[in-house]
C-alpha cells in the first residue's frame, strides 16, 4: 500500500509542479496582478471557473469514492481512490490554466486553485479517512 501512496504522491507533485512552473513562465506574475480585479458582468465568467472547479472536481472524486464496494481489498480500493485523485486534480489543473490563459488579469484565482491543490496531497491519514468515508 505505501507504494501506490507514494506513487499516487509523485503523480501529484508532479501536477503541482508543472502548474506552478507554468504561472511561473507564463503568467508574467507582479504585485500588480495579485491585485484582486474589477469584477463586472462580462468578467462575471471568469469568477465563476475556479468555483465551479470546485464543485465538479469535489462532485467526481465523491461519486468515484461512491462506486467502492466494503468487500474490495486494499489494492482495489485504492486504484479507484488514486484514478479518483487523479481526476480531481485535472479539473482544478484544467481550470488554473484556463484563468491563466484566457483571462491572466484573474491570475489570483488561479493561483488559489492551485494553493489548494498542494493542500490535497495525499497522505495515508488522509487516504484512510476518504475511504472510510465512502
Amino acid at each position: 500500500m505505501n507504494e501506490k501512496i507514494k506513487t499516487l504522491q509523485v503523480i501529484h507533485l508532479a501536477i503541482c509542479a508543472g502548474t506552478v512552473l507554468a504561472y511561473y513562465f507564463l503568467g508574467e506574475l507582479s504585485i500588480e496582478k495579485l491585485d484582486i480585479p474589477t469584477i463586472d458582468s462580462t468578467s462575471l465568467v471568469y469568477v465563476s471557473i475556479p468555483v465551479l472547479a470546485f464543485v465538479f472536481s469535489s462532485f467526481l472524486f465523491k461519486s468515484q469514492l461512491k462506486q467502492i464496494d466494503p468487500k474490495f481489498k486494499a489494492e482495489e480500493k485504492m486504484r479507484i481512490y488514486q484514478a479518483a485523485s487523479i481526476m480531481r486534480w485535472a479539473v482544478l489543473e484544467g481550470a488554473a490554466f484556463l484563468i491563466l490563459l484566457l483571462k491572466p488579469d484573474f491570475v489570483l484565482f488561479g493561483i488559489l486553485i492551485i494553493i489548494y491543490i498542494i493542500f490535497l496531497r495525499p497522505t495515508e491519514e488522509r487516504i484512510n479517512n476518504d475511504l472510510s468515508d465512502s
